[in-house]
């Protein structure tokens, strides 16, 4: 997936680079409307078995953890077999029943990028984490 070509990532990017995430309220923040929007949330945490791989049909995501690192279930939306229901069209997710086998660290302050090929498994850590997730529109 070329994200260069995405006028709404580079918004994206454009919006990081000249906002400060930690200082957004909690909830939804329109940029663009449905082509780019940004939710901060708290969230807990989870452990790898708890943690639940996902995709996204319409959307990249640009998840951002800001005040301590999270880690991040990752595998090939094409190696995923076992689908947990059917996608959720309004909500543009659909989870699988995989087990989290790979994981990645991320930072806080740092930003890890899922293209629709590749499912992932938010949240793993412990205690509540504070979190940017741009929502991205695909074109």
């Amino acid at each position: 997936m070329c994200y260069k070509s995405n006028p709404n990532f580079q918004a994206a990017l454009d919006y990081i680079a000249s906002h400060d995430l930690n200082a957004l309220a909690t909830g939804r923040h329109e940029i663009d409307g449905d082509n780019l929007f940004l939710n901060i949330c708290d969230s807990q945490m989870k452990t790898p078995e708890q943690a639940r791989l996902e995709v996204h049909d319409k959307y990249i995501d640009i998840q951002i953890p800001l005040d301590k690192e999270e880690v991040f279930g990752v595998k090939p939306r094409s190696a995923c077999q076992e689908p947990d229901g059917q996608m959720n069209t309004v909500k543009d997710i659909l989870f699988f029943k995989d087990r989290v086998e790979d994981t990645v660290t991320v930072k806080a302050g740092d930003m890890i990028v899922f293209a629709p090929d590749q499912a992932h498994a938010p949240l793993i850590g412990e205690g509540m984490i504070h979190k940017a997730i741009f929502k991205v529109k695909v074109v």
